[in-house]
């Protein structure tokens, strides 16, 4: 199967079945990756009802049955229709119970930086800004913590397939416990929705519209570009797959000190903090 950046699928048949077989890349848990959580939380979801069932590990080896879906074109991703069943999935995997992972997003970004410093990739000058902007986000969440929920961390378009009515949500790897608004803000910020788009995701979610609320959302997509950013610096010196980590990392990079000089950062960071 195309299209992984971080390992590589493929689709087996046995007996007129089909499932697909995760071939881990080298060294994923240096991208805080931790396979038994992946495991549990992908059950979890498939009990849910919108993940594929996992059959086991083998050899280190996640097996999955196959489902078949296509890929949510970007133009039908931000309507309505498609955000409301994304907002009920991800508040039913997040009311589950605890992961025994930890994703936090604010501290990700900093281990990912001794990650790819163990493997010898320079650090790029800009990460300095970057952990400021981490630091100044994470002191407003925690003027007026939530308590962390069960969350998939990898809300990208190519992480969803539509089977008629019926969403899948896939690759559950980065599962693991972390603020709820990082997974709203993750999912617009990889999908680049739109400010109206956001707000309905957020009342979808919260069956409300605070300002706070959507102020974290919104906060959360800079702090998704940081760890993104990050995770394209570990995989200059971990992955084997052909792809430019470097251009994906600077362009990340780039996004978040954008949306980190606007004025509606600072109001948000007031915002989130109440």
């Amino acid at each position: 199967m195309s299209g992984g950046i971080t390992n590589r699928n493929h689709v087996v048949e046995v007996d007129g079945g089909r499932f697909v077989v995760r071939l881990p890349g080298p060294d994923t848990e240096l991208l805080e990756i931790d396979r038994g959580c992946e495991r549990i939380a992908q059950s979890r979801a498939a009990a849910l009802g919108f993940a594929p069932d996992v059959l086991g590990v083998f050899d280190g080896c996640l097996v999955t049955h196959f489902v078949r879906g296509v890929e949510i074109p970007a133009a039908d991703f931000a309507s309505a229709a498609v955000i409301d069943q994304i907002a009920a999935m991800l508040r039913a995997f997040h009311s589950s119970p605890s992961l025994d992972h930890s994703f936090d997003a604010f501290v990700v970004p900093g281990l990912h930086r001794a990650a790819a410093l163990s493997r010898g990739v320079p650090i790029p000058a800009t990460y300095a800004s970057l952990e400021i902007v981490v630091r100044e986000i994470a002191a407003a969440f925690a003027a007026a913590p939530d308590l962390a929920v069960p969350c998939h961390n990898d809300l990208l378009r190519a992480n969803f397939l539509r089977d008629g009515a019926r969403l899948w949500l896939l690759d559950w790897e980065y599962a693991g416990m972390n603020d709820r608004a990082f997974d709203l803000g993750n999912l617009s910020v990889n999908n680049a929705l739109s400010p109206e788009a956001e707000e309905h995701l957020t009342a979808a979610y919260f069956r409300r519209v605070a300002a706070r609320d959507l102020a974290r959302v919104r906060l959360m997509k800079i702090v998704s570009d940081a760890r993104e950013a990050m995770w394209g610096v570990v995989q200059q010196g971990i992955s084997t797959i052909d792809f430019d980590y470097r251009a994906y990392a600077d362009e990340h990079f780039d996004r978040l000190l954008t949306n980190a000089s606007t004025p509606e950062y600072r109001a948000n960071l007031v915002a989130a903090s109440s």
